[in-house]
């Protein structure tokens, strides 16, 4: 039933569609869920469900349109979905989206639009297949939001564990609550059933007793939910009417049932601070590994989406057994009146604060957590933390363009762990986890504090750990240090000196040995040669002289394994650095190796001290401490701005302006550019991290005063400009439409990139400015907007004329005037908010107000009020910047134009009759063409149709399947060409029960050739005989392998000796040429030992296969019209088989009538399809064809001795080949079609029987003529002159290129047939191939290694060419050699394209295919390369398959041996065999004794040879 529902529903599933673009997926309908497995990602969106593979290119899709059966019934439901264009009324949306990869499926749950619940199981693999569908509830109806779901595991007992649904519900107690019509009594956590055999069926989240559920009284929204162990975690917001919201942890322990994991119910509090009052989780991640459990969470510190900061906390469960009563969350009914205070967690020292962050993913990195953290403004950001929780700084991974906000949702691609999939609206990213490769050298690789960064030694690159296999690689340490080496300068007495090197690397232990330094100057080697030992990470140098007035130049060479890093150092007196104590002089003397005490630089004595000590001096005391009061602007683009104003007090000595971002990263510097005292101008640097940035003012000292923010936001970014063109004289208002364009500080043009354009007017959403005029020539311009140094590109301006008016009429109407002004067509789109018009009478000027028109843009109206006079002499017309005067029009110029303009309309008439004069020459002509056209679109688009509807439904029911039977199956392959063998080494039925026994003359010469010497020698002396041909080879070799088919082992033994023999041969020669084709005697045993051994793996896991392709071929074949003379047909898969010029047809539902004995009874009518241009002949084999088919044996009489009648008007006509009627041609006749006798769909066919029925005017079939093919055509035309006049529909032009698509369409429909037998070929059973395989395999290797040879290419080519060239290919082509069937030559053009398919999938080349490529080639070319690789796969898995032992094998042939015992006829072949001694007596005689073969065997041989002479044949007794 299930696998029907999936059959069913595959027709459901869309075509795969979607747009993939920057390595992301984008898609219909909005986001809803995203989830990830083993094997694929997938999306529930409003309109679809997709299946993806982990790269994001589209596998599945499937709509979740459809149409709601039962709607008023309650639970009865069913929800069945429709094809991409088909009628539906209802939407299934994805509330609930859980692989089950234990199961191999996929849960997908949620509503209908009536509220009503619904899921459905999927296969994992391919979720167009349903397993099972069921209108019930599992999770929320409505939003998803403040809602989890997920999978537990809840161990039964010590053996035993169940998988459930865990669904954690929005809980609102104000919402009104909708009126459902399917209510449920779901609680606010379940747990659901995941399949049928748990108790209470699948999906029931009941048990024995009582349901079992979590309710609350307060608000809660659930934001997260997993398992970790046996312990289930589920973090919600919990807010009440009279308290602010609270953050809430639940601990579940899965053991023993649904109901006791409810129970066992915990609780704490997460607090974000001492007075977290109001704070709200917003987004949740896990930090795996470790033995404490920790995790992370993104919190809004004052409820909203803004200020928000990153958390650490170890939700470790309390471990407390004691009895829990929780006060927001309760298993029974009712709240109970004694509760329990939950566990306050606090924060470990770790905090990350920048605004909009809403969702956050965690990875463990040996020592280092790694953060990525999305934001609402569209940006993903990467954040390390060392091992003790200090932070290093954020990088930008990934960031949209404008403020594209991020779906809250970061998941790890599973198969890599070098990607992450980040959502939005409509689209999915795959982002890597680092940008490695980007960094160049070494020194850049390990400061970028990138924990999945290591330098490769060898590859000399910087990449992920594992790209660097079986090579030194070096990564930063278990702590933040952007210093690859650091230096400190002691002093352990005074004048004693000495310098300590420390490394802050990562390596393995094998480097850490190789650790060496070299000290040196450039003059005498600074160091005491008594110093210590370098000992990783530290070296030591004690300088041996006394330190130089003006400091001293080091260079320290360091050697790490095969890595060496040099350093140079410049060391300057200690006692050097001083003056006022400050914060910048502080960090010169730690940066400078020295040490800081008592506000004072001196030599170091803590090997450990570090700038951060710097911090607690109060700096800027020799100044009057700057203060700010302002900065203009204090938001900012990314680009930053330039010439921003300070304001404030004591400003005079500031010399830089700072920005830092949080944790002090990227300090950035500005100096400043103008100073008064009281404000000053600066620079506001650019940055790659959006967000707010501290500033504050730098004194000569190095100190930094002042505390003020700056936000960074997106750049500018332009969506549109209205109007979308300007005139060519400029000043025309335009107005861009984007985002952040109150940044924007100029606009400018590409022609005019100098020429800075204003603007009026902005916000943040508009800008509007004035176009400049155009330069001469000047058609466009690139509008660019203009943000500090950087240009952000707009769009193209087009220039068109400026507009020209014609004429004005002026009218009165009632107490005022109107005036209506015409334009000349063009393309500017000008409306009357950009026009003003002023009306002149007698010198005075009115304002004319512009109204609304609605007869187009070419005539504008204006009214002036008041005035009686309708004579306005003049207009002023104002656009832009530009004023034109409009004059009336005099009597004189209506006189002129009333005498031109009947010239040109006489031109006109004159011209117009001329051509239609011409084009009535021309119609005939025209309309030809059009047909002709028409013709050719009408086959090209069936093509199409048949190409995009084609599906594999051809009929898979073919009735037992005709096996030959062993010994005739081998006989073919043995004797391919030769019936009298076959017959002679046959046994006939009457002699296969008796046990038989061989005349002594055979029984002797039999002895003679299981000598191994003996025959391996005759075979020699054979082949090298001229006379001996390559037929002769195979004839010799089959008769062997009849002889000594009793004896399969020794037949083996021969065979290897024989191969090893001929492998010397070509050891000098082209080893890859061994074995291609069959040539020698050996050869040829190979091809029948292959065939012998693999009969029973045919039979048994091929032969169905390869039938029900044979059969899926011929029915392919008989859907489309099949020319009766050629047998081409327009369904092929090859292109010499390809009737491309068959006429028109149509199909036709015939009802056959079988005639029952000889009163003119007949039988119940049976339904035939058949096509409107078959031939008679062609019809009665298409009757007994489905005869055969329906009731599963063939009809009692042969074709030749039926006839057929149709009825036509009450009465049966006969239907003849040919006839009076028939359509002759020349001297050529066309054979009769049912269109020739008019048959109709419907119609009525009597089958009778010549015998029982003779017919009136008997006729024999015209195929029994001898020149069938030269008197009579039928669908191909005669190559003879005649009228087209008579037959129109020959007129048409037929273009074969264009029918080359029904070779796809027909490819289309049998291949999955063509899968399936491939697969069953190499694929293997039990994951182990037959044994023959695997021992053949073994024996090629053990051979290659023998003879030295390393390359796999000619491994792979041997074992090629032994099985799939050898004995497939032979199968495939030839199907007649397994059933007992016939095989038309159009069928074994067809087989050989799929053979040739075939044979292409084991090829080591890739061949690169262009237009010009042979269609055999073509049509197999995108599956070859997937092919390639399962083929791979197939020898890789005999190659590590267990070898089969030689007693295995012997078994196997003995075996083989005793299943056929008696099926051959020994003697025969014996006779046959001995044929070839007595022509070649003399050599073989010769070569015994040359080879030193033993002196019996010549005896025995003149023995066998004297018997035989004495005897015609052998005989039996």
């Amino acid at each position: 039933m299930l696998l029907l529902l999936g059959l069913l529903c595959s027709i459901w599933a869309e075509p795969a569609h979607g747009l993939e673009e920057d390595g992301g997926f984008s898609f219909e309908g909005d986001l809803r869920l995203l989830t990830v497995s083993n094997d694929s990602v997938y999306i529930a969106t409003e309109k679809k469900l997709y299946q993806l593979s982990h790269d994001l290119v589209l596998i599945h899709s499937l709509t979740q349109r459809g149409i709601l059966k039962n709607p008023e019934e309650e639970n009865s439901q069913e929800f069945y979905r429709v094809s991409m264009n088909g009628a539906w009324n209802v939407t299934f949306t994805v509330n609930v989206l859980l692989p089950f990869v234990n199961n191999d499926t996929l849960i997908s749950c949620g509503a209908t639009e009536q509220n009503c619940g619904f899921c459905e199981v999927l296969d994992l693999k391919n979720i167009s297949k349903v397993l099972y569908k069921e209108p019930v509830q599992v999770g929320p109806l409505r939003s998803i939001s403040g809602s989890v779901s997920f999978l537990v595991d809840v161990k039964k007992d010590s053996v035993k564990t169940q998988t459930y649904i865990l669904t954690a519900m929005e809980n609102h107690t104000k919402t009104e609550k909708k009126t459902d019509n399917c209510p449920s009594d779901l609680g606010m956590i379940n747990l659901h059933n995941t399949n049928y055999k748990q108790d209470g069926d699948i999906f029931s989240f009941s048990e024995s007793s009582s349901p079992p559920r979590i309710t609350a009284e307060a608000d809660v929204e659930f934001v997260d939910g997993f398992q970790i162990n046996s312990t289930v975690y589920l973090f919600s917001n919990v807010a009440s009417a009279d308290k602010p919201n609270k953050v809430r942890l639940i601990w579940l322990q899965a053991e023993t049932s649904k109901s006791e994991t409810l129970k066992s119910l915990h609780g704490a509090t997460l607090r974000t601070s001492d007075g977290d009052e109001g704070s709200k989780l917003l987004a949740s991640s896990i930090i795996p590994g470790g033995q404490q459990v920790l995790w992370s969470g993104v919190f809004s510190l004052d409820g909203g989406a803004t200020n928000t900061e990153l958390l650490l906390f170890d939700i470790s469960p309390d471990g407390n057994d004691q009895t829990y009563t929780d006060p927001d969350f309760f298993y029974k009914p009712k709240k109970p009146d004694k509760q329990s205070e939950p566990v306050a967690l606090k924060p470990k020292d770790l905090r990350f604060k920048k605004d909009h962050m809403s969702s956050v993913l965690a990875l463990r990195l040996n020592d280092w957590i790694v953060f990525f953290i999305g934001t609402t403004d569209g940006e993903l950001i990467k954040l390390a933390v060392d091992k003790n929780y200090r932070l290093t700084c954020p990088k930008i991974l990934y960031k949209t363009s404008g403020d594209n906000k991020g779906f809250p949702n970061i998941l790890l691609d599973p198969v890599d762990q070098k990607h992450v999939y980040v959502s939005f609206k409509k689209q999915v990213q795959r982002v890597p986890v680092a940008n490695c490769s980007t960094y160049q050298n070494m020194k850049d690789c390990l400061s970028a504090q990138d924990p999945h960064c290591v330098w490769c030694v060898t590859q000399a690159s910087c990449t992920f750990k594992d790209d660097c296999k079986d090579a030194e690689w070096l990564s930063i340490p278990d702590h933040s240090n952007q210093k690859i080496i650091s230096h400190r300068v002691m002093e352990d007495s005074p004048g004693n000196l000495k310098i300590v090197i420390e490394t802050h690397l990562t390596m393995e232990d094998k480097v850490r040995s190789n650790f060496a330094c070299q000290f040196s100057t450039s003059s005498t080697p600074p160091c005491k040669e008594q110093g210590p030992q370098p000992q990783y990470p530290q070296c030591t140098c004690i300088l041996k002289d006394p330190f130089p007035a003006d400091g001293l130049d080091i260079t320290i060479n360091i050697t790490l394994g095969k890595t060496f890093l040099k350093e140079q150092i410049k060391m300057i007196n200690c006692s050097n650095i001083h003056g006022q104590p400050s914060v910048h002089l502080c960090q010169q003397c730690i940066r400078a190796g020295c040490g800081w005490r008592e506000n004072s630089c001196s030599w170091a004595t803590d090997p450990a001290q570090n700038d951060s000590i710097c911090s607690q001096i109060d700096s800027g005391m020799g100044y009057s401490k700057p203060e700010i009061s302002s900065i203009v602007p204090r938001v900012v683009s990314v680009h930053g701005r330039n010439d921003a104003l300070l304001t404030g007090l004591n400003l005079r000595n500031v010399t830089r302006v700072r920005t830092q971002a949080e944790m002090y990263c990227d300090p950035k510097e500005s100096p400043v550019r103008y100073n008064n005292g009281s404000h000053l101008t600066f620079h506001i640097p650019s940055t790659e991290i959006k967000g707010t940035v501290t500033v504050c003012a730098v004194l000569p000292d190095g100190s930094c005063h002042g505390n003020i923010s700056v936000t960074y936001q997106s750049s500018p970014n332009c969506m549109d400009i209205v109007p979308r063109s300007s005139w060519r004289s400029g000043g025309r208002q335009v107005t861009i439409i984007g985002t952040h364009l109150d940044l924007v500080e100029e606009v400018t043009y590409t022609h005019a990139p100098a020429e800075v354009i204003l603007h009026r007017t902005s916000n943040p959403q508009r800008l509007t400015y004035e176009t400049p005029a155009a330069k001469d020539g000047q058609d466009s311009n690139q509008v660019l907007l203009k943000v500090v140094n950087h240009t952000v590109t707009c769009q193209n301006l087009p220039y068109y004329p400026d507009p020209e008016f014609t004429t004005f009429t002026a009218v009165k109407e009632g107490m005022d005037i109107r005036i209506s002004i015409q334009k000349k067509a063009d393309d500017l789109n000008l409306t009357t908010a950009e026009l003003s018009v002023v009306g002149t009478q007698n010198g005075k000027k009115y304002n004319c107000t512009l109204i609304p028109n609605e007869s187009g843009n070419n005539t504008f109206i204006c009214e002036i009020k008041g005035l009686q006079n309708a004579n306005i002499e003049f207009v002023q017309i104002k656009y832009g910047g530009k004023s034109v005067r409009l004059n009336k029009q005099s009597l004189l110029h209506l006189l002129i134009l009333l005498i031109i303009l009947p010239i040109p309309i006489v031109l006109v008439v004159v011209l117009v009759v001329y051509r239609n004069k011409q084009k009535q020459l021309t119609v005939k002509m025209n309309r030809l063409m059009e047909d002709l056209e028409m013709d050719i679109r009408n086959d090209i688009r069936q093509g199409f149709i048949d190409l995009q509807t084609e599906k594999a439904d051809l009929m898979e029911n073919v009735g037992a399947i005709p096996f030959l039977d062993y010994k005739h199956f081998a006989s073919r392959i043995f004797f391919p060409e030769n019936d009298s063998l076959i017959t002679l080494c046959i046994k006939d039925i009457g002699q296969d029960v008796e046990k038989v026994e061989l005349e002594e003359h055979c029984q002797i010469f039999s002895k003679l050739i299981q000598d191994q010497v003996f025959l391996t020698t005759m075979v020699h002396a054979l082949e090298e005989q001229k006379s001996f041909t390559i037929k002769d080879k195979c004839t010799f070799a089959s008769l062997l392998t009849v002889a000594l088919h009793s004896n399969l082992s020794y037949l083996t033994e021969v065979m290897e000796v024989l191969l090893k023999d001929l492998m010397q041969q070509n050891s000098s020669a082209q080893p890859k040429l061994l074995l291609r084709r069959t040539e020698s005697t050996v050869e040829k045993l190979l091809t029948n030992w292959v065939s012998v051994c693999l009969y029973g793996f045919l039979r048994e896991s091929v032969g169905q296969h390869l039938f029900l392709l044979v059969s899926a071929l011929t029915q392919q074949i008989s859907k489309g019209p099949v020319d009766c003379v050629t047998e081409k047909a327009l369904y092929t898969l090859s292109e010499d088989w390809l009737l491309w010029q068959a006429q028109d047809f149509s199909p036709l539902k015939l009802k056959a009538l079988f005639a029952v004995g000889s009163d003119g009874e007949v039988s119940e009518p049976l339904e035939v399809d058949a096509l409107s241009c078959d031939t008679v002949e062609q019809l009665k084999e298409k009757i007994l064809n489905t005869f055969k088919t329906k009731f599963g044996f063939p009809y009692n009489t042969a074709v030749r001795d039926v006839y057929i009648e149709y009825e036509k008007d009450g009465s049966f006509t006969p239907l003849q080949e040919v006839d009076a009627g028939s359509e002759v041609i020349g001297e050529v006749t066309k054979l009769n079609t049912l269109r020739h006798y008019k048959v109709n769909d419907g119609a009525t066919i009597k089958v009778l029987s010549k015998k029982t029925h003779p017919p009136v005017s008997p006729q024999g079939s015209v195929k029994d003529d001898e020149n069938f093919s030269g008197k009579y055509f039928h669908l191909i035309d005669p190559d003879v002159v005649e009228d087209h006049g008579k037959n129109p529909e020959r007129k048409k032009l037929k273009l074969k290129e264009v029918y080359l698509t029904k070779l796809l369409s027909t490819k289309v429909a049998v291949h999955s047939y063509v899968e399936n037998l491939f697969r069953s070929i190499w694929g293997t059973s039990q994951s182990r191939a037959p044994l023959a395989i695997k021992y053949f395999f073994d024996f090629l290797d053990a051979q290659a290694e023998n003879m030295k040879i390393t390359d796999p290419d000619v491994r792979h080519i041997w074992k090629t060419n032994s099985l799939p060239l050898r004995f497939w290919i032979n199968i495939l082509k030839n199907p007649q050699f397994v059933f007992d069937m016939e095989k038309t030559p159009h069928l074994d053009g067809c087989l050989s394209v799929i053979a040739q398919a075939f044979m292409d999938s084991f090829s080591l080349s890739d061949t690169q295919l262009g237009k010009h490529a042979p269609t055999n080639k073509l049509l197999y070319a995108k599956d070859i390369p997937k092919f390639k690789q399962e083929v791979k796969a197939y020898y890789k898995q005999i190659r590590e398959q267990s070898a089969v032992t030689e007693a295995q094998f012997k078994d196997f042939l003995q075996g083989e041996s005793k299943k056929h015992e008696g099926e051959f006829n020994e003697a025969a072949a014996l006779k046959e065999l001995y044929k070839f001694i007595q022509r070649y007596f003399t050599e073989v005689k010769e070569k015994l004794a040359s080879s030193g073969a033993p002196a019996e065997l010549t005896e025995q041989l003149q023995h066998v040879k004297n018997l035989f002479d004495g005897m015609k044949s052998c005989s039996w007794n």
